[in-house]
């Protein structure tokens, strides 16, 4: 486990990694409660105001000029001949799991008294950096779980897409707003509704914390791994409880 990013991977594999772990440790902590504080999960089946929204095809093509009009970058949506649009839409990566990728590891084999090589399929798993961002282009119709299985490809994990969810995130009167993205829900048309601006409407990925884990349906070395993961969550919440009593403590004192 890395010191400064808490990243787990095996330690002959440790040289090959390669993450910025130049902050300090414990750097974005009072960050992660505040927004903490402020982000208010709503259910997914209570409809954003711009799910509500019917555009025919010329509202559609004002709208894409306006958003157009509207970016400093090259990121432009563009009209299709048959009515539907592409476009780019931004993925914050907010996992506070460990996500398993492949990993293939040489081993010798020996089969009458010749060794070979011999492929072995393993799995490795590591913490996404904090902070995580990735843009994908995609079509009007591309609905939240293709998105999903698309950032998963880019970042070849080969968890279950159902351990996670895409969210709608919006700031309003300085609080923030999540909602889980149904699997049919179409975020490029949310992102054209919502207009450029990130604090009306930006997507993240999280984990899908749906209160029923079906944990069968996880192997023996991932149960273990969990197990694991969280003694150590338990073990840094009350590292930072404590703190935190310690240093309330201290400023009485010095009040006294």
């Amino acid at each position: 486990v890395s010191p400064d990013c808490s990243f787990t991977c095996h330690y002959r594999c440790r040289a090959l990694v390669r993450l910025d772990c130049s902050g300090p440790p414990g750097a974005g902590d009072e960050d992660d409660g505040n927004e903490q504080v402020l982000e208010k999960d709503t259910n997914v089946d209570e409809p954003s105001e711009w799910e509500k929204t019917e555009l025919d095809q010329a509202q559609v093509e004002q709208r894409i000029k306006e958003y157009n009009s509207q970016i400093n970058s090259n990121l432009f949506m563009s009209l299709n001949k048959d009515g539907s649009y592409t476009g780019f839409i931004k993925v914050q990566l907010k996992l506070v799991r460990p996500v398993s990728v492949p990993a293939t590891k040489r081993v010798p084999s020996v089969q009458a008294g010749r060794p070979h090589p011999q492929g072995v399929k393993r799995r490795t798993s590591f913490y996404l950096p904090k902070g995580t961002v990735k843009h994908l282009h995609i079509l009007s119709h591309t609905r939240a779980s293709e998105v999903i299985d698309a950032l998963l490809r880019k970042f070849t994990v080969i968890d279950n897409p159902r351990k996670f969810a895409l969210f709608e995130r919006s700031e309003k009167d300085e609080q923030v707003y999540l909602r889980k993205l149904g699997d049919d829900e179409q975020p490029l048309r949310l992102r054209l509704l919502a207009g450029p601006s990130e604090k009306v409407l930006s997507f993240v990925l999280k984990e899908n914390e749906t209160g029923e884990v079906n944990w069968d349906a996880f192997t023996l070395p991932e149960l273990q791994n969990f197990l694991l993961i969280l003694q150590r969550e338990e073990e840094e919440h009350v590292r930072r409880l404590r703190h935190r009593y310690a240093r309330c403590r201290q400023k009485m004192q010095e009040a006294l």
